[in-house]
């Protein structure tokens, strides 16, 4: 498995790639005060575990942010938190608007497994993440926000390479 490994020395394409992949990190301060709208097909609520499972055409709502996935999986600590999310679906979905200047970050895979609590999010099988024009795609792309680290992996079985398209950001003063 090949692997592309993005780290701090590499200042100014690691802040362009933070703000297409970080949607949770940098979503509009107002979505955290907006009620959770949730609609499926199926639901079942485990206290004794802290399992909540959502199967059937899921879509999850707050504020700018919309998940989607045919089963959607949220998992509570010991304080009733939410602490990991996964989305399974044919894809998954996640769109989140990271600030009012900003366009729609959207990002869609086989899978999306967000660990809230450590700021990680996974997403596998055909990972991809949009911005505006630019986009990021790989078999699997993690993402570790709080140390800022990217690991994006293609697939050993096929050709399927990371890749990605940077839009130009505008006049450049010539």
């Amino acid at each position: 498995m090949l692997q592309l490994r993005i780290v701090k020395p590499l200042n100014t394409f690691l802040t362009m790639l933070a703000l297409i992949i970080s949607p949770t990190l940098h979503a509009l301060e107002s979505d955290r005060d907006q009620p959770i709208y949730v609609a499926a097909d199926r639901a079942s609520i485990d206290d004794n575990t802290g399992i909540t499972v959502y199967s059937g055409n899921v879509d999850i709502s707050q504020g700018s942010m919309i998940l989607r996935g045919d089963r959607v999986e949220l998992r509570r600590d010991t304080q009733g938190n939410v602490d990991q999310i996964i989305s399974d679906g044919a894809p998954a979905y996640f769109e989140q608007q990271p600030s009012e200047e900003q366009a729609v970050t959207i990002a869609t895979g086989d899978q999306l497994d967000y660990a809230v609590g450590k700021q990680i999010l996974k997403i596998t099988g055909n990972a991809k993440v949009t911005q505006g024009g630019d986009e990021f795609t790989g078999a699997r792309i993690n993402y570790d926000m709080d140390k800022a680290l990217v690991d994006a992996f293609s697939d050993a079985k096929s050709d399927k390479r990371v890749r990605m398209i940077i839009q130009p950001r505008g006049d450049s003063g010539s």
